[in-house]
């Protein structure tokens, strides 16, 4: 028995985008500006805008989830209301890097995609990000594949990630944001895959506790020396590459490593 279904979280998994860096310039902005005067009322200092901090409050939210995760983390006063324009200021941030085309694909994610569409394996994106559909319109998966010397009769010209996977929901508004499993139970749904015979490959905690709580395997990939986390929030298997996955044991519905890696 194969699984039936992959679902793929966006930032961080399959591109390098640009997010992680608007939610901190935009923040560091805020404080040296506007929001000068309520500075020195917080514990925020530029230097405790970590990767780290970024995964634990942030990642795989939705925005003003996030936003609002930010304020009280920092203990920003009037958070709900600073909250939004924080959001705002960041959502206009991430349009200017992704118009100046700051951003890149994953290597492994492209390969691990393309090898998971020649096992059979239907597939979906299910980003949080709004913005999610923008960058994936822009990865050409015809000329990466061309540029990796690989052949694959499926893939035609002018094939973008995003009309290369089957679903897209990347943006949609659900009541619950993660760790919910609302976004993947609903991507698995238009799949046509029932939950337990999909997988789920993400990047951040929430997401991964996501899956787990929709009765979905999780794939985590560790790109920010988090493997630790990813572990004990119950992934099944975690890698540092996509690479290091065993695509012949999906056919089996098994996550394993890759022999030798």
């Amino acid at each position: 028995m194969s699984f039936k279904g992959a679902v793929f979280d966006v930032d961080g998994v399959l591109l390098d985008t640009p997010h992680e860096r608007a939610w901190r310039d935009t923040l560091r902005d805020l404080m040296e500006d506007e929001w000068r005067d309520v500075q020195p009322q917080t514990s925020y200092r530029p230097e405790r805008f970590t990767s780290a901090f970024y995964q634990e409050c942030v990642a795989g939210k939705p925005r003003m989830a996030g936003a609002t995760a930010v304020m009280h983390a920092f203990g920003v006063p009037d958070p709900e209301r600073r909250a939004h324009e924080y959001s705002d200021r960041k959502q206009e941030r991430i349009t200017e890097l992704a118009q100046a085309c700051e951003f890149s694909a994953f290597p492994d994610a492209l390969r691990f995609v393309l090898a998971v569409r020649d096992a059979g394996i239907p597939m979906a994106t299910a980003s949080s990000s709004k913005n999610a559909g923008l960058f994936l319109r822009a990865i050409r998966l015809d000329e990466f594949a061309a540029e990796q010397g690989l052949s694959y009769e499926f893939l035609k010209p002018g094939t973008t990630l995003l009309d290369f996977v089957d679903v897209d929901i990347s943006g949609r508004d659900f009541k619950r944001g993660k760790p919910d499993p609302e976004i993947f139970v609903t991507a698995a749904g238009e799949l046509g895959a029932p939950p337990e015979t999909c997988f789920v490959v993400e990047d951040a905690v929430s997401g991964v506790q996501a899956a787990k709580g929709g009765h979905m395997a999780a794939l985590g990939v560790a790109r920010a020396d988090d493997e630790a986390l990813l572990e004990h929030a119950s992934a099944d298997l975690v890698v540092t590459s996509l690479d290091d996955v065993d695509v012949p044991a999906l056919a089996q519905a098994r996550l394993a490593p890759r022999s030798g890696a």
